[in-house]
């Protein structure tokens, strides 16, 4: 794995602690969730939460701006590739 990043220009590697919850914007995301679509749920089967769980990532996703302040939040960012012309 090294030895392929290195050779990635657009790559850059940070060390994390082993377990950052603040640093993992897919915290944030489950928070969300948890509050909402699976908070006490009373469904029969496993799909039934994992239908829930579904629910309310495409509820999250549908707003345009809450994913991204979840990636705000951790104080991370993406710096896509500059496109070459």
């Amino acid at each position: 794995m090294r030895a392929w990043a290195v050779d990635q220009d657009w790559l850059t590697l940070e060390r994390l602690p082993a377990y950052a919850p603040a640093l993992n914007p897919m915290e944030l995301l489950w928070s969300a969730i948890k509050t909402r679509e699976l908070a006490n749920p009373a469904g029969d089967h496993l799909a039934d939460v994992a239908d829930a769980a579904e629910r309310g990532i495409h509820r999250v996703c549908s707003n345009n701006q809450l994913p991204w302040s979840f990636l705000t939040h951790t104080g991370l960012t993406i710096h896509p590739k500059t496109p070459q012309n």
